[in-house]
């Protein structure tokens, strides 16, 4: 969050240098910190990564394809509250021949297809570095978007405010965005072959 704070503080000081879309952007993770906001969600931890919902995800077994329609098998993590999706899509790439540059470009290049790019950065969950998005699509709904090419595996992390919300500026998609954490210490998880295991759901009850 430290760096959303300096953004916001640089571009008061400094006039229009910095785009207002990012400014709002960074506005927003900013107050997603704050305990007002910090009730409602609960982390679930899954095979070599944590992440926030705000209720407990449906998990099931899809096929990822591509924008240069090569097929992988994926675990989509998923919850649909009114007014917002939120997704995780685990890709197992260990057969598709991708190097992490091909594999984030393809995946950038998917999710954009049919939506306005207005942040663009690189991003740093623990030790891994992956990219951060905000697309804004033709039906005005928002989508914050982290992703992370780690072990032969392609994370895709999806918070969307629908057109349908009653409060399209919400924060929340940038919060289940930003609330992925990786378990650096799970040698098993890091196994592409684990995608193929029935999935546990470890819920942490902490509140």
């Amino acid at each position: 969050m430290a760096w959303a704070v300096t953004l916001i503080a640089g571009s008061l000081a400094g006039g229009a240098r910095t785009p207002l879309r990012l400014v709002a952007f960074a506005a927003a993770i900013v107050v997603i910190g704050s305990p007002a906001n910090a009730q409602a969600w609960r982390e679930y931890h899954y095979s070599g990564f944590a992440i926030q919902f705000p209720l407990e995800p449906s998990i099931e077994t899809v096929t990822y394809t591509t924008a240069g329609g090569v097929k992988a098998d994926a675990r989509l993590y998923s919850a649909n509250p009114d007014g917002a999706l939120y997704r995780v899509t685990v890709v197992d790439l260990s057969e598709a021949h991708m190097s992490e540059a091909q594999a984030l470009g393809d995946a950038i290049d998917r999710l954009t297809a049919e939506g306005e790019v207005v942040v663009d950065v690189p991003h740093r969950v623990n030790r891994v570095l992956g990219r951060q998005l905000s697309i804004v699509r033709p039906d005005g709904s928002r989508t914050a978007v982290a992703l992370f090419y780690r072990n032969r595996r392609l994370y895709l992390i999806e918070g969307t405010i629908l057109a349908t919300n009653d409060d399209l500026m919400s924060p929340d998609g940038v919060r289940f965005q930003q609330s992925l954490r990786f378990i650096l210490n799970s040698a098993r998880g890091d196994l592409p072959s684990d995608l193929r295991r029935a999935p546990r759901n470890l819920v942490d009850v902490t509140r």
